[in-house]
């Protein structure tokens, strides 16, 4: 992903009468496909993936599914499986950082190119990434420390990533069939995968279909197809279903087929294999799920930010109606709010989790998540305001804040509510390096910056309405889920 985004012209009135007044989600039946095709990518950057591979898998898993003649009622369910199959991806982000004491999204990219039922393989794999910056020694108690939690503790930690994804996928309401899917993405064939270790026909022929896609994926985008297709033919009986792989390789030299993968539009080359008669349309209530989906995508990454983008959208909204916006325009924003860092999945775990205060290589790759925001945003032709809005939650009126510098007239009110809600929760709320600050001096912090950084109007009804509700901070939510993560490890 580029580190930066295109900046979005406002050509509307910023500064005063019906400023604000605006949708930031502007088109009519807006295709499910279309959004969840876009924020795939943000599951892509989380696994350590380059950029279309869920949309890359889903086009080999469609293309299995023609073969196979599915239903147009199991091909759509399909289709949202493969897309979102990494739902739970970023559960386990923190436990393999803190696991491996390494890039974690670094870690579960190799991780995919072994087979980890193979204990050579798994060593090798671990002597290789355990530690990179340390010594042996290093190296060695880290590996020591994966080898404590033996087969169980792997499969437990797999069992909460696919459960998770199961959880979010029927929060969309999508079929169950979707959710089984992702829950057996990791089940293999001969009974040795994760998390039940079911064999054969036990498990879902969807989940099959999604295990087999995304690992010819892997191996096709980083070694070509030959690479590919011995791994599905060392794996057959193994890992996957012999008729799946056979099905497979029917379709090996169809050269017209794999150049598609390569597609610079894949949103559009996907779009083709969507069952026509289950095209499902995003309204309102969709919409609204979608962005409650992702937030809490991206509040799993780390125990310390837990709840962060529930928060910054339950304040951003009470601010909204102290100005006394309409209710769609409230409704946008909370959206907003709730994507806002949906960037931060780009960023290791080593740098969020880090209990010191990050270096200055470490803040510039902070830095980049706005921009990595607005450009998954804006992959949906209807975000594209939106994208901008969620993207500009660190700029300053006085132009010294990020990712484009924009300055006082440059930024929308919904994006200078947006600012003030995220800074007034993140400093509230634990770091790894810094504890909670209290109300009244965050209040002071604010008012001080007033007219300068932060928007006065947003930063005055930020504090009528934080005294009015006296929201509680999120401090005990957060160590909870610190002393969870330390159990499971």
């Amino acid at each position: 992903m580029s580190n930066t985004a295109e900046a979005v012209v406002f050509d509307h009135d910023l500064s005063g009468g019906e400023a604000g007044s605006e949708r930031l989600i502007v088109g009519e039946k807006i295709r499910f496909s279309e959004i969840i095709s876009a924020l795939s990518v943000a599951l892509d950057i989380t696994q350590g993936h380059p950029q279309g591979h869920c949309m890359r898998t889903a086009l080999i898993g469609m293309r299995l599914a023609d073969v196979l003649q599915l239903s147009a009622v199991d091909g759509s369910a399909l289709f949202y499986a493969l897309l979102l199959k990494d739902l739970g991806c970023s559960s386990n982000a923190a436990k393999m950082a803190y696991l491996f004491g390494a890039d974690d999204q670094l870690v579960k990219r190799s991780g995919r190119m072994i087979d980890w039922t193979k204990p050579g393989q798994c060593l090798k794999h671990c002597w290789k990434h355990c530690a990179p910056e340390g010594n042996t020694v290093d190296k060695l108690l880290k590996i020591a420390a994966i080898a404590r939690l033996g087969v169980k503790g792997g499969q437990k930690i797999a069992e909460i990533r696919c459960q998770r994804g199961a959880e979010i996928a029927r929060m969309l309401l999508l079929p169950e069939s979707t959710a089984q899917a992702i829950y057996d993405l990791d089940e293999h064939w001969n009974g040795r995968g994760n998390p039940r270790g079911l064999q054969g026909g036990e498990i879902s022929l969807l989940g099959r279909i999604c295990c087999l896609a995304q690992t010819v994926e892997v191996f096709f985008t980083a070694y070509g197809i030959e690479s590919a297709m011995d791994v599905a033919r060392q794996r057959r009986g193994e890992w996957f279903d012999p008729q799946l792989v056979d099905a497979l390789l029917g379709f090996k030299n169809d050269a017209n087929f794999w150049d598609q993968l390569f597609s610079d539009d894949l949103p559009q080359v996907l779009s083709q294999w969507e069952p026509d008669d289950a095209v499902l349309l995003a309204d309102e209530a969709c919409l609204d799920r979608v962005a409650e989906a992702f937030s809490k995508v991206v509040d799993a990454k780390s125990p310390w930010t837990y709840q962060h983008s529930t928060r910054v959208a339950e304040i951003a909204v009470g601010m909204a109606r102290e100005f006394d916006r309409p209710a769609t325009v409230v409704r946008d924003l909370r959206r907003a709010a709730l994507l806002h860092d949906i960037g931060k999945l780009g960023i290791s775990n080593l740098i969020w989790d880090k209990p010191a205060r990050p270096t200055p290589q470490e803040y510039e790759q902070i830095r980049k998540h706005p921009a990595y925001t607005q450009q998954i945003l804006e992959k949906v032709n209807a975000f594209k305001t939106l994208a901008a809005v969620a993207g500009a939650h660190h700029e300053r009126l006085d132009g010294s804040g990020y990712h484009h510098g924009y300055q006082a007239d440059q930024i929308p009110w919904a994006a200078r509510v947006l600012v003030v809600a995220d800074v007034f929760e993140a400093m509230s709320a634990n770091r790894p390096y810094r504890d909670a600050v209290p109300y009244e001096q965050i209040y002071q912090m604010l008012s001080a910056d007033a007219g300068k950084g932060f928007d006065s109007d947003c930063v005055n009804a930020l504090i009528r309405w934080q005294k009015q509700n006296e929201l509680e901070p999120r401090v005990e939510a957060q160590l909870r889920e610190v002393e969870r993560l330390l159990a499971e490890l």
